[in-house]
């Protein structure tokens, strides 16, 4: 360690030579190194805790898989589990600096892991940070791993972690819906298909929708979590198991079960191609660009039912929750579904962007992990959070504007549809011309030409749901 000019630093050593870091820092010269390189986002891999707790779940089940192998020393374990466990309770994340968006398929992020815990467990061991030769951050927090393992598992328990929010947030609106559903389920409105009116439908039936689309997504977002649970930890370099002990990969797996309380992570069957493959990622897109659409689509949907209020469809009224414009008085918006629509599109974006990326791989490795799992870990942290907006702050507090739907499906001409079976659809198409054209109701224009009898016309307007005159 020496004092310079304005701070203290300590000079640490790699292959390109000499390197001051900051005396206090847990990181060092390869994270100090990448610092300089990327200055790309503005963030740094403190943004993304899921990761930073994932590497650091990594790194403490191969210290222990190490341990158990004889391949290290059980006092340095020891300090290295102790650093993981500070690092995964969500200590230091400070020191995790490096952009996420870098070079390297990931090794710069690795290697920030890597520092931070052997420096940690100086700490521990009473040794001063950067002394290296007790606890190295190659030589024991990376013993028997690789980049090319240790990334993508952690990227896969921290996608693992995010889709799982993403899913607690899908049920909290899902339930919103059908309890909404349930509430409106006598209200009788129209239906409208092209935006021009339909047939009857009742509001429960258009919330009870809202709430199957985003079943069926919840469903597929389980079915792409199972996929990240296949890891290719042990593989080493590009999948051969290179430099790790022949136990490690099975006690690995063991110790990270244990660890992240997933019992469901497995090792891949072929590690060289696990390590060369994307395919978890891209479905995982796939399910959260599926997700981004249909909620989107709900959301065009209740702006349109609630516009207005008087020249719109007004048939429901959304919570207000600002107000709406810096000029015109006593306007409020619907920024709710506003804001979701917005995730969506940066969601469907994202997506388009992890295709490339894992599309951009070649031979025995992706090299661009890293922009793979920034878009995935914003697209699903960005999607829960909108989606406990919608629930919380737009569709519990929605109300029905019911006399306004009784007054637009009495003036319609949607009773005209259930006239088909009675007169014919060319006869029920004329009526409706002519009934149309001079403001009439359908029904009563049937009855002036002597085409129904009060039987059949309140027959109906019951199953029109219309009511009675």
């Amino acid at each position: 360690m020496r004092t310079g000019a304005d701070h203290d630093v300590r000079v640490e050593h790699d292959l390109l030579g000499d390197h001051a870091v900051p005396a206090a820092a847990l990181y060092g010269v390869h994270t100090a190194r990448a610092g300089a390189n990327f200055q790309i986002t503005g963030d740094t891999l403190a943004r993304y805790p899921l990761l930073i707790e994932a590497l650091a779940a990594v790194k403490q089940a191969a210290a222990a898989a190490n341990r158990r192998c004889g391949r290290l020393d059980p006092t340095v374990a020891a300090a290295i589990i102790d650093a993981c466990e500070q690092v995964r309770r969500g200590e230091h994340h400070d020191q995790f600096v490096v952009d996420p968006l870098q070079g390297g398929a990931g090794t710069s992020t690795n290697m920030n892991a890597n520092e931070v815990i052997a420096n940690l467990a100086l700490d521990r061991l009473g040794h001063g940070r950067g002394e290296y030769d007790v606890v190295h951050p190659l030589e024991h927090v990376n013993l028997g791993q690789s980049t090319n393992d240790v990334y993508p598992t952690a990227v896969r328990l921290a996608l693992h972690r995010a889709a799982g929010d993403l899913q607690e947030s899908l049920d909290l609106l899902q339930r919103a819906l059908v309890a909404k559903a349930a509430d409106l389920a006598t209200t009788v409105k129209l239906g409208r298909t092209q935006l021009q009116d339909a047939v009857p439908m009742t509001l429960g039936q258009e919330f009870g929708a809202f709430a199957g689309m985003l079943a069926k997504e919840e469903d597929a977002l389980a079915r792409a979590r199972r996929h990240l649970c296949e890891l290719n930890l042990g593989g080493t370099a590009i999948g051969t198991s290179l430099n790790a002990h022949p136990d490690f990969r099975v006690n690995a797996l063991a110790e990270l079960r244990t660890i992240t309380g997933i019992p469901a992570l497995r090792s891949a069957d072929d590690l060289v191609e696990a390590t060369q493959d994307t395919g978890a990622y891209v479905h995982l897109s796939s399910v959260l660009k599926g997700t981004a659409v249909k909620l989107s689509k709900i959301c065009n949907d209740l702006r349109l039912l609630s516009s207005g209020p008087r020249a719109g469809l007004h048939e429901i009224s959304l919570p207000p929750v600002q107000a709406g414009s810096s000029m015109m008085p006593g306007k409020v918006n619907p920024v709710i579904p506003e804001l979701v629509n917005q995730v969506a599109f940066e969601v469907i974006g994202n997506d388009l962007t992890v295709t490339l990326a894992a599309e951009a791989g070649q031979l025995q490795l992706n090299a661009f992990g890293p922009v793979i799992a920034r878009s995935l870990l914003d697209g699903a942290a960005h999607l829960a959070a909108a989606v406990r907006a919608l629930a919380e702050r737009c569709v519990a507090g929605i109300t029905v504007n019911r006399e306004h739907l009784a007054n637009l499906l009495q003036g319609s001409l949607v009773t005209v549809t259930h006239l088909s079976p009675v007169l014919g659809y060319a006869r029920a198409s004329e009526l409706a011309v002519e009934a149309g054209a001079i403001g009439g109701g359908v029904l009563d224009l049937a009855v002036s030409k002597g085409l129904l009898d009060d039987v059949q016309v309140r027959q109906i307007e019951e199953a029109a749901g219309v009511g009675g005159p």
